[in-house]
């Protein structure tokens, strides 16, 4: 990955012509400014040498030079660069403060709608940005329609719940899509406000679906738009829709490639549909764009984007029995002691990596030692993800026949999502909750009491099954129809064991263990030819790359 300095590149000089604000800045709105406290700086990216962000065509009322600095805002904006889109739209606001749509620029920033909810320092400067951008006239009714949109989530903030403000939003901006059905952004924002607004357990996928719609009818006018190719693999991020998002997948990275966040997102589609190899190249990519961006931005210690990418990677390896690559990175994760931002990223990845690498490898003895507190993290702070070491760590202890100190982790598990249901996190909690049924059903298994272990475990992989997987995650530690299925190998149940073990392909195609699973529960079963499929397909996805390219 090329180094860049922090300098002007050719898609800022437009920075250099902006013009002065042509009358005096009223005193009281340089102190609304101020208040915001807006990122400032040069705007930092990593990549080729024409920093490619996309092609973004948003008309607003202002100069050339405005709109043109404006665009290459929003390209950034739909990539998820967040930091770096505001940076960009604080500069517009720093050349013409009276920029209505810097300001609802800014707000976007802060929205973040596929990711964690905004916090309160970041719903506090996205409301003061829309207060002074309502404030601001002349603007064209087009331009308060989508401050007056935006607005709706922010309101009532300290009382409203996310999940409510999301909805409001996007009838708002259904709203704005039908009053302006010629605009383009218009149209793309509102399929992103569907996406954010969609309900995990809704297994009709109907507003992705709906936002899939959009983006598609948009594609073929702008196909170089990094929005519309972003949200189409978010839009169909899940089993069933995984294959629609393929085309955009191979296009995406090279779009925007001068985002880390554009490198990465493709192996979302490529983990649905397991392609372990081109999961692997795009977050080796993406781990270099971010570990570049980081050193030129001044971040402190690790950005939470490179940890991002490092779990889809170590995920990838796992599958193809890549252990030793695996290993390194799990090792390296390990000599972090500082992220930036702290946030359910990096949470996550601390607790996945490790987990993933014991579970995976039926390491028992290590995962009873798995460590809950990685060093500089708050982890404490993030009770889910805490949930999943204590899971790994509770599975170790059954098989080693040790079940006081199961039972004390399945206590704790409890506890952490009774911490969750208690800060109405219902999402995260129901991830904890599967992963009690699941121990309480392998409790049962060593108890001697298969009957209720079947119950428990059918019960997890019924809840999951019902539950789509958190954007953060490339999938669970362990699939709970993989580990119902092992289960009943377990119980001498092969033809149910098979069973299982397929249905759960379906939804994890070219998990090692679901295929080596599968193969032996066949042939014991005495199907000797779909044994001999499983493992044929168990070399595919193992062979080094170099020799499926001679195939």
């Amino acid at each position: 990955m090329k180094k860049i300095k922090p300098v002007i590149t050719v898609q800022l000089i437009v920075i250099i012509s902006l013009f002065a604000c042509r009358e005096k800045l009223q005193p009281t709105l340089a102190k609304e400014i101020n208040a915001i406290n807006l990122k400032t700086g040069n705007v930092v990216l990593c990549g080729p040498d024409d920093k490619g962000v996309g092609k973004v065509s948003f008309i607003i009322t202002g100069e050339d030079s405005i709109v043109k600095q404006f665009n290459f805002a929003v390209a950034l904006l739909h990539s998820f660069e967040y930091d770096e889109a505001e940076k960009a739209f604080a500069q517009i606001i720093h050349h013409d403060p009276h920029c209505a749509m810097a300001y609802w620029g800014v707000a976007m920033c802060n929205y973040h709608p596929l990711w964690t909810p905004p916090e309160t320092p970041e719903l506090t400067k996205g409301a003061k940005a829309l207060q002074i951008a309502r404030s601001i006239e002349p603007k064209s009714s087009r331009e308060a329609d989508y401050i007056n949109a935006l607005t709706v989530y922010y309101n009532n903030w300290e009382k409203l719940d996310h999940r409510t403000r999301c909805n409001q939003y996007e009838a708002a901006m259904q709203k704005l899509n039908e009053k302006y059905p010629n605009d383009k952004e218009a149209a793309i924002f509102y399929a992103l406000a569907l996406d954010a607004a969609a309900d995990p357990a809704d297994k009709t996928y109907a507003k992705q679906k709906k936002a899939g719609q959009i983006l598609s009818s948009i594609y073929p006018s702008v196909p170089f738009h990094p929005g519309v190719i972003h949200y189409l693999i978010h839009t169909y991020d899940y089993p069933e829709l995984a294959q629609l998002a393929l085309p955009a997948a191979q296009k995406y990275a090279s779009i925007a490639p001068a985002s880390a966040h554009a490198q990465h997102m493709p192996s979302h589609i490529f983990t649905r549909l397991g392609m372990w190899d081109e999961s692997i190249q795009s977050n080796l990519a993406s781990i270099a764009s971010a570990k570049c961006y980081a050193e030129n931005a001044g971040i402190k210690g690790h950005w939470d984007e490179e940890l991002h990418g490092m779990d889809y990677l170590v995920y990838a390896y796992l599958q193809k029995k890549e252990l030793k690559k695996a290993k390194e990175q799990w090792d390296y994760l390990n000599t972090f002691s500082e992220v930036s931002p702290p946030n359910l990223k990096g949470a996550y990845t601390f607790a996945a990596i490790p987990v993933r690498y014991v579970l995976e490898n039926r390491l028992w003895k290590e995962a009873t030692q798995l460590t809950t507190t990685p060093a500089g993290f708050p982890m404490q702070q993030f009770p889910w993800q805490l949930g999943i070491i204590h899971f790994a760590r509770l599975l170790g202890f059954v098989h080693l026949n040790q079940p006081d100190s199961a039972n004390n982790e399945l206590a704790i598990l409890n506890q952490l999502r009774n911490n969750l249901l208690a800060k109405k996190e219902t999402y995260k909690a129901n991830q904890v909750d599967i992963q009690i049924k699941a121990s309480e059903g392998w409790i049962a298994w060593k108890a001697g009491n298969p009957a209720l272990a079947v119950e428990k475990m059918e019960q997890a992989a019924d809840m999951e099954d019902k539950t789509e997987k958190h954007p953060v995650t490339p999938g669970e530690v362990l699939p709970a129809r993989e580990l119902l299925a092992d289960l009943y190998q377990e119980l001498k149940q092969p033809e149910k064991a098979l069973e299982a073990y397929q249905s759960d392909l379906t939804t994890h195609p070219n998990r090692y263990n679901g295929l080596h699973g599968a193969a032996l529960a066949a042939t014991q079963c005495g199907k000797k030819e779909l044994a001999d499929y499983y493992t044929q397909q168990l070399k595919v996805i193992t062979a080094p790359k170099a020799a499926l390219a001679k195939k």
